[in-house]
């Protein structure tokens, strides 16, 4: 079958729908702004980064979060209402990426009997601006405080974006 020249170099259907895509993908990436309370980022303080990630209110979006994260030096901000939570899930990345753990809740027993015999730093704190200053005092430039708490806020908190908005005008504050 003859086609001419021109029809040759006529794109695709596949072709034009992948340029397309890209220009579209590109175009929405330049204007993403992370969700508010999702792995956001607050600030760097005196090198060292402070990611709000209060939605984590379970153990898959912890999950995510320290998969997400790069740094193997994460001082992690964890607790809330720990009654229904399962932290068994999260050992190989605790064990791998996170360095101290400061939880941040009235009961922290789970937290404390499923990495408690880690050798990791563990400190108990009672609000989100002494869960920051603790941050703040251990953790060293290069390293990331992430505040991913992998349970409902309840205890401490009225919400999770209440727990988020506190724990970056802690680190405002810094």
């Amino acid at each position: 079958m003859y086609t001419s020249l021109i029809e040759q170099q006529r794109p695709t259907l596949s072709s034009m729908l992948y340029q397309m895509r890209n220009k579209t993908l590109r175009e929405a990436f330049v204007d993403f702004r992370s969700m508010e309370h999702r792995l956001e980022h607050v600030a760097m303080v005196r090198g060292v980064e402070y990611v709000n990630d209060s939605m984590a209110c379970n153990i898959n979006s912890v999950w995510f979060a320290l998969e997400k994260i790069h740094n193997k030096n994460i001082t992690w901000i964890v607790g809330g209402q720990t009654n229904k939570s399962d932290f068994s899930d999260l050992r190989t990345l605790v064990e791998e990426k996170v360095k101290n753990i400061i939880c941040l809740g009235l009961d922290n027993r789970p937290i404390l009997s499923e990495f408690g015999n880690m050798g990791k730093l563990i400190i108990e704190t009672n609000t989100a601006e002494q869960a920051v200053n603790t941050a703040y005092s251990i953790a060293q430039e290069g390293e990331v405080v992430l505040l991913s708490p992998g349970c409902p806020s309840f205890d401490l908190f009225e919400s999770f974006q209440d727990r988020g908005n506190q724990f970056k005008s802690a680190v405002f504050e810094l």
